[in-house]
């Protein structure tokens, strides 16, 4: 089994700024693409932006060039630097990993209990 524990929401201005952070633990394998999600009140849940094994990234057009998604492999650590915050950034956010475990070779999807982020003035 793998652990999510998020970190690093919270409440700031517009304009403003929050790192968010994601850290996988338990009986790890590997972990491919790691990266987040949001869901604002009354609306579907959606991608914020992904980041393979090999570095590759992945971005929502209403993110692109405010947001940077990285990672730590060596700490099975995934991090959402979030620039420039308006309140439509306004939602939990959960992360989530492909991985794979000793006690099982199948790769999949785990999820964090999510972090609230909320912009206001």
């Amino acid at each position: 089994q793998v652990q999510l524990v998020e970190s690093g929401g919270g409440l700031v201005q517009p304009g403003g700024s929050l790192r968010l952070s994601c850290a996988a633990s338990g009986n790890i394998r590997s972990i491919s693409t790691m990266g987040w999600y949001r869901q604002a009140p009354g609306k579907q849940r959606e991608l914020v932006a992904s980041i393979t094994s090999g570095g590759n990234t992945n971005y929502a057009d209403s993110v692109q060039g405010r947001f940077t998604i990285s990672r730590d492999n060596d700490k099975n650590t995934v991090y959402l630097q979030q620039t420039s915050l308006i309140p439509e950034d306004t939602a939990v956010y959960y992360c989530f990993v492909f991985a794979s475990t000793y006690r099982s070779p199948v790769v999949k999807n785990y999820w964090g209990q999510g972090t609230q982020v909320t912009v206001s003035s």
